[in-house]
């Protein structure tokens, strides 16, 4: 199960926009670091949060219906429909998000943890904010404490995620960028002989490290596509 077409491309120039270094302009960008080019850029801290938060989203649900059947009764009726909207959007997200997060760390696939990022910082965060400040909402201590675990949890990540995709983008780009440098030094065979010539007309025509670099013309959804 993967993203639709459209949605993947989106996500893939929100990325190249977002998270691309443009002070590394060639391969001697890299010199610097001392990694190998299929050097694995899955973080592990946002790996293993993604796990105790995988673990911890059951307890925060069942906890949080717990004390909301509790307090029904005692709230307004604006607030009812409120919070039982509110339970029904975020278990949604919760599950949606977690699913993207291990897709994208683990494949190192740029799209899938991209749209980790943005529900983990423009949609789960203030929905969980709002559970936690809103005091109009009778706030148990139960309920407090729960949400203060996954507020931590969400921040963690969202600045977690932010550092392995600039690491993943930038790491495609300085991959394309020393093919193309090995293209100019060592010319096809076919190049040599005068016959058809490929031409690359994108700087995201790189695979996945399992796929190694392709040399046809492609786009950049291709480029970050498992």
């Amino acid at each position: 199960m993967s993203l639709p077409e459209p949605v993947r491309r989106r996500l893939s120039d929100f990325s190249r926009t977002v998270f691309t270094d443009n002070n590394r302009t060639g391969p001697e960008g890299r010199s610097d670091d001392n990694v190998p080019d299929n050097e694995l850029v899955s973080s592990l801290p946002l790996q293993m949060s993604l796990y105790f938060n995988l673990y911890f989203f059951p307890f925060w649900w069942v906890s949080s219906v717990v004390m909301l059947q509790l307090k029904y009764p005692a709230l307004p009726d604006y607030y009812k429909f409120i919070l039982v909207t509110i339970m029904i959007i975020s278990s949604l997200i919760e599950v949606i998000r977690l699913y993207l997060g291990y897709m994208g760390n683990l494949q190192e696939k740029v799209p899938e943890l991209a749209g980790f990022w943005l529900l983990s910082l423009f949609l789960q965060l203030p929905l969980i904010l709002f559970l936690l400040l809103n005091e109009g909402l009778k706030i148990q201590p139960l309920e407090r404490a729960v949400h203060i675990v996954f507020v931590a949890f969400l921040v963690f990540q969202v600045i977690v995620a932010f550092l392995a995709l600039k690491k993943m983008v930038n790491q495609l780009a300085a991959r394309f960028r020393l093919h193309e440098f090995d293209r100019l030094d060592n010319p096809l065979p076919s190049d040599r002989q005068g016959g058809p010539k490929t031409r690359v007309e994108t700087p995201w025509a790189v695979g996945s490290p399992a796929e190694g670099i392709r040399s046809t013309s492609v786009g950049w959804g291709s480029a970050v596509r498992a």
